[in-house]
């Protein structure tokens, strides 16, 4: 069933269940199917109207045939293992290009294009030589080796950290990317200002901090950014991203799991044996039995369900803006073509001064005045999501991702915040085009411009992300520590897991915790 249309809520066939999982995320629906094709029985219970959590793709712009992935959009963590085990109909297709960062140097427009051919040329036309560009192939030569070494343990029983190490087998790597800041490894490895802002970026996708953030909250981020899959390639869902959860759905229903929507559990009560589940739907508040619950949400809200203290209040940081084109922007640097430009990650203002500059500035409570962004064009690589009318007339998606907008700059009043934010992240856009991207947007069936823009605010009201934090919370290292348990997935409660995004090793569209979740459930 497509993620935007909403299914009969239906009602819980059981007075108990094996495995009760509360939420139908993405994460939520793996564990669904894993424990269903176990032989358990299973519960999912979702409070919207529909499944998928921040994995859907929707037509958010009234009579436009265009299906975005309106929150999360690329996919690099998913292991395949789980797409293989759980049989998923499912495709992710590479993007042509990897990135392309439009500076103006000596008064003259240019960029770096990286990926494909050129890249070599590329860097040498930036940076004057080819030093900067054999510094980057062994950095990423480099993060490639960990990533072979590191990705295939996310869906084991956590390592110690000596263990990880070990597996790592790498001083070096280990010190830059584990024990240092990160920003000591990009200055060390890298001179050019641009160059280093690009690489700086992986580390600040969702993350708000510093490069020298003695906290290595940006370390995390990095190294979940460069990992994916043991290559760090970040693809494009076919068929938006609501076709991984669609799938998801099918594969846990088809192995017997019942999915509830329009069900919202609102309290958890254990002995650490048995668990009631108190949940709330159309028809009324029921109790359900379960031998052990699930919880695909934030940590925030399974301390609520259980009545129990909640952690450290989360913060989000980014400007999510969804946009639709009648064609894409013509560009100021003529040496590449928007097709190209626009096929990979397209970087704004993210030159390593400037990300440094947008971070005081966030920090000390000021919109950055020239805030970063990074933007996807998915139709270019999956034209499958615009309607064949729109695709035949040259449309084109666009997604902007802004960074360093943390939730307490939109407290005071989030509609004029955004407004002012919107307006200067698309004029930091424009100072690299030969037209106004507002120029370029379609329009929607009452003539208003195909544009939306999502704060931590908005995503916290419409999703129940705490503080709006993409992650639930701060990424941790993957690796066991006196807090974790065998799988990462563990609550005070035996029977009682955590198996969102705010698991060890969970952030982003992996299935991840969903998985380990399941196999510490399973006893495995």
């Amino acid at each position: 069933m497509p993620a935007d249309e909403t299914p009969s809520p239906g009602t819980p066939t059981h007075a108990a269940y094996d495995a009760v999982i509360v939420g139908g995320g993405h994460n939520g629906l793996v564990a669904a199917a894993y424990l269903a094709r176990a032989g358990q029985s299973v519960l999912v219970l979702e409070r919207l109207g529909a499944t998928g959590g921040a994995a859907v793709s929707t037509r958010p712009f009234d009579g436009v045939d265009a299906r975005l992935s309106r929150y999360s959009y690329l996919v690099s963590l998913l292991p395949q293992k789980i797409v293989r085990e759980l049989g998923l109909d499912f495709a992710v297709r590479k993007r042509t290009v990897s990135s392309y960062t439009p500076v103006v140097r000596g008064g003259r427009p240019t960029g770096l294009l990286v990926g494909g051919d050129g890249t070599r040329e590329s860097f040498a036309a930036l940076t004057g030589d080819g030093r900067e560009y054999e510094a980057w192939q062994r950095f990423y030569g480099m993060t490639a080796r960990v990533a072979e070494r590191v990705f295939p343990t996310l869906t084991e029983p956590l390592p110690s950290r000596a263990g990880l190490r070990a597996r790592v087998d790498d001083a070096d790597a280990w010190r830059m990317l584990f024990e240092e800041p990160i920003g000591v490894a990009v200055e060390e490895n890298f001179t050019d200002d641009l160059v280093r802002g690009v690489v700086l970026t992986d580390a600040l996708i969702g993350t708000f901090a510093d490069a020298h953030d003695p906290s290595l909250l940006q370390n995390r981020c990095f190294l979940y950014h460069v990992i994916g899959n043991s290559t760090g390639d970040w693809d494009v869902p076919v068929g938006g991203m609501g076709a991984l959860t669609d799938a998801l759905a099918g594969a846990a229903r088809a192995a017997g799991a019942e999915i509830r929507v329009l069900h919202e559990a609102t309290r958890i009560e254990t002995d650490g044996t048995r668990a009631e589940v108190t949940v709330r739907s159309p028809g009324g508040e029921r109790v359900i039995g379960a031998r052990r619950v699930l919880v695909n949400a934030s940590p925030q809200a399974l301390a609520a369900l259980l009545g129990e203290e909640p952690p450290s209040p989360a913060e989000g940081a980014q400007l999510k803006v969804n946009m639709l084109l009648t064609r894409l922007p013509r560009l100021r640097d003529h040496s590449v073509d928007p097709h190209r430009a626009f096929a990979g990650t397209f970087h704004i203002a993210e030159g390593y001064g400037q990300l440094a500059a947008a971070y005081r500035e966030a920090a000390a409570g000021r919109p950055p005045a020239a805030p970063p962004s990074e933007i996807y064009c998915h139709s270019l690589t999956d034209p499958s999501i615009l309607g064949p009318d729109l695709a035949a007339r040259g449309y084109q998606t666009l997604t902007l991702f802004g960074l360093h907008t943390p939730a307490r700059l939109f407290t005071a009043d989030n509609e004029a915040t955004r407004t002012a934010l919107l307006g200067a992240t698309l004029a930091e856009l424009d100072a690299h085009l030969e037209e106004p991207i507002t120029e370029c947007l379609a329009l929607d069936a009452d003539g208003r411009p195909c544009i939306e823009a999502k704060t931590p605010l908005d995503l916290e009201r419409d999703l129940r992300l705490p503080g709006g934090h993409i992650f639930h919370r701060d990424l941790s290292f993957p690796y066991a520590t006196g807090e974790t348990g065998r799988w990462g997935v563990e609550t005070t409660h035996a029977n009682v897991l955590l198996c969102g995004a705010g698991a060890v090793r969970g952030g982003g569209v992996s299935g991840v915790p969903g998985h380990n979740a399941a196999m510490a459930a399973l006893d495995r």
